[in-house]
């Protein structure tokens, strides 16, 4: 359930909303924000007045660069998307776009001569072209029963794949289809486990079509899973990065878990399949040839035994974002090596496609692949956590790893240009920007400075890491962000992060919401611990949060506030705790078990009835795995021990005021964890607020529901742990 943070991923994952829907266009062109400050402090206002930049992409010369930004309009409660360019020094940065419509999605065609990118610009989603000036805009003909999600241009130029919602009934069907007679009914029938995910109701499914493209409309339109009930890419977070074109243009991966209902909800086994267009053939590059998956999946008692033996080599789990090496011959992606684990670390997997051997190239780096790419047929860039921070680091196809990049900052996304890697970096203290890294020595250089006009205004409280030692002997990293103008010869009150996930790392993130330098500048100290549980330190810390949710790791945050508790600057008598999804259950979990420590709680989007929790949320793969299995097996040690310490068992030890924020398409975590919390406490007559936004799901995505998260947040705060 790392989703459940951000891409997280995860909380920094909301932080490029690069895309509207053609009803969520805002009524004029939406640019570049200016925000007028009363001080040099940090505002929600200033927040979402930043600029969020999307997708980068870099010429087939290497010598310009593609990228988006989203702006946020509060008094419209929109956002809107636009393409940039500039040189591949910083230099010429303009924008293409500016009509009220979004762009997104922006890619080079024809070898640089052209731009292709999306947009509603008619009112349905499709495929445009313009030139490199953004001049001669024109929609692509021949697509008109399709809304374009996505797309991928053939490197002949000559094809293209266009993503596409297309029906599904698996699982659930409006009672108005099934009866021509019902028009005006609102009932749907639900016929299968998955007929929610994420934030949606299951009626649609995203399709690859393969098209010829003459550089004016398509032809010869084909979906590739053509009567297959499967989705592609894998929802909800999935895209274009999930298939990929050979270098020929003859062949495409692509990932897949080909399953529906129960069987989709109880396991994590996608696999990567490559299509033939000549043929229309499709084989499975994961397994074994002969290989037949089990006609029945799913086994209550299954869930936490080791991969069978015979079944090593079969990537039984997660298996995503497929790519060709420049000639060709070998094709990567992404593999988890056991079914049902979510959070399993992502190997770099190769395989050679005239030998057929298959190689693991990073399993000398202990924590998991990000994102990736070829430099050329021996070498590979990927992005990966350790120790609090995402770097850039180096393999070839020998295994053989090292870091290109350090810092106190985190890298997203890569691209190759000649002799560098285009990236973006981001810290706790400034968003993203693009970055050119020289593959030789790792020396970074700033290109764009999206925000600088904002962040000029403002002052940062510094940053710092900590070690601390657990109740069991080991050290743990976590991040200090102090207020600005920070007076050590005075005390401030602290607030406790707790991170979501639960296995999402708490890295130099920056979070449009759950952002550090903001309640810094509110006069907060913060301690982020990165607890049992994260990635980053190896695979026995990461482990040992399954199936124990209230064990060490709760420790872990005990022993993290407990440490910065004992400076000077600290006041003890005012801490805080707060959190979302897994550190929503953390926070529902500590109120309990605090011993006095808190003086008020914020939980967003947790767990507070594991059982309640087990029945209600749609990947159930999760719950089996992380959970133990159900609370009706009493031979699970594992699920009885996790049930018995839900948070809603310790409701008779709450004692301290707790803020609960839920949204209402949450079918993660369901909103009526969050109202039963809040219940529970003013039953038991604490003081206590619920938050609750009816169009919000796991995250909080509209500019004004933002805002009244960020003013409800610090009201709650400092009601509770300012001194009067």
């Amino acid at each position: 359930m790392k989703k459940l943070t951000v891409i997280a991923m995860i909380a920094s994952a909301i932080a490029c909303v690069s895309c509207n829907s053609k009803n969520d266009d805002p009524k004029e062109y939406i640019g570049r924000q200016e925000v007028v400050l009363q001080n040099d402090l940090m505002t929600p206002e200033a927040l979402w007045a930043m600029g969020r930049i999307g997708g980068v992409q870099v010429s087939p010369d290497g010598k310009k660069i593609l990228y988006t930004v989203s702006y946020f309009s509060v008094k419209e409660n929109k956002s809107h998307s636009v393409i940039c360019m500039m040189n591949a020094d910083g230099s010429d940065n303009k924008v293409l776009t500016k009509t009220a419509k979004s762009q997104y999605s922006p890619v080079w065609l024809n070898f640089g001569e052209k731009i292709a990118y999306i947009s509603a610009e008619d009112g349905s989603s499709a495929v445009w072209v313009m030139e490199t000036d953004g001049s001669g805009a024109k929609k692509i003909k021949g697509s008109e029963n399709l809304e374009v999600e996505a797309f991928l241009v053939s490197p002949d130029g000559k094809k293209m794949v266009l993503i596409s919602q297309i029906p599904y009934t698996e699982s659930v069907i409006n009672g108005k289809d099934k009866y021509s007679d019902l028009p005006l009914t609102t009932g749907r029938i639900v016929k299968d486990v998955m007929h929610k995910h994420w934030d949606e109701w299951v009626e649609t499914i995203p399709h690859p079509f393969v098209a010829d493209f003459d550089g004016v409309a398509f032809s010869n339109i084909k979906d590739i899973l053509e009567g297959e009930p499967y989705e592609c890419p894998s929802k909800p977070f999935g895209g274009e990065e999930q298939l990929a074109w050979s270098p020929d243009s003859k062949k495409i991966a692509y990932s897949c878990k080909k399953m529906t209902g129960l069987d989709y909800a109880v396991s994590t086994d996608s696999d990567i399949y490559e299509y033939n267009i000549e043929s229309g053939k499709t084989v499975n590059l994961c397994k074994s040839e002969g290989y037949v998956r089990p006609q029945v999946r799913y086994d209550e008692s299954l869930q936490f035994q080791d991969v069978n033996k015979n079944e090593k080599d079969e990537n039984m789990g997660y298996d995503t974002n497929p790519s060709y090496s420049p000639s060709g011959r070998y094709v990567s992606w992404l593999s988890m090596e056991r079914d049902g684990y979510e959070s399993d670390r992502n190997r770099l997997c190769v395989l050679d496609t005239v030998t057929k051997e298959k190689k693991y190239v990073t399993e000398s780096f202990e924590s998991g692949v990000d994102d990736y790419i070829w430099a050329d047929d021996a070498t590979l860039y990927f992005l990966g956590v350790w120790h609090g921070t995402t770097q850039i680091w180096r393999t070839n196809l020998n295994g053989e790893v090292c870091a290109l990049t350090e810092g106190a900052h985190d890298y997203a996304s890569l691209g190759m240009a000649d002799g560098s890697i285009i990236a973006k970096r981001h810290s706790i203290s400034v968003p993203d920007d693009i970055y050119s890294v020289d593959i030789n020595n790792g020396q970074a250089t700033q290109l764009s400075f999206e925000n600088k006009h904002i962040l000029d205004k403002l002052t940062t409280g510094k940053v710092e890491e900590r070690w601390t030692k657990t109740t069991d002997g080991k050290q743990m990293l976590s991040w200090v962000i102090y207020p600005p103008h920070f007076d050590p010869n005075k005390k401030y009150p602290t607030l406790l992060f707790c991170e979501g996930g639960p296995q999402s790392p708490v890295s130099q993130f920056w979070s449009y919401r759950w952002n550090f330098q903001i309640m810094a500048a509110n006069g907060y100290i913060i301690i982020a611990p990165n607890r049992r549980g994260l990635p980053g330190f190896g695979m026995e810390w990461l482990e040992e949060i399954s199936g124990d949710y209230a064990g060490q790791c709760m420790n872990d945050y005990l022993s993290a506030i407990d440490d910065i508790a004992k400076e000077p600057y600290v006041d003890r008598e005012h801490l805080g705790c707060v959190g979302a999804s897994f550190g929503g259950f953390s926070v529902y979990w500590l109120a309990g078990n605090h011993n006095k420590r808190f003086k008020a709680f914020i939980a967003h989007d947790g767990i507070f009835n594991e059982m309640q929790q087990y029945v209600e949320t749609e990947e159930m793969w999760f719950a089996n795995w992380d959970l133990g299995g159900a609370f009706w097996r009493k031979d699970l040690p594992t699920a009885q021990n996790t049930f018995a310490h839900s948070p809603h068992m310790y409701v008779d030890k709450w004692d301290t005021p707790i803020l609960c924020i839920h949204g209402e398409k949450d079918y993660r975590i369901l909103a009526s964890q969050g109202e039963s919390a809040f219940n529970a406490a003013r039953m038991r007559g604490i003081p206590a607020e619920l938050l609750l936004y009816p169009n919000e799901n796991h995250w909080v995505l509209k500019p004004q529901n933002g805002i009244l998260w960020q003013r409800t947040f610090f009201e709650w705060l400092d009601k509770w742990l300012k001194t009067k």
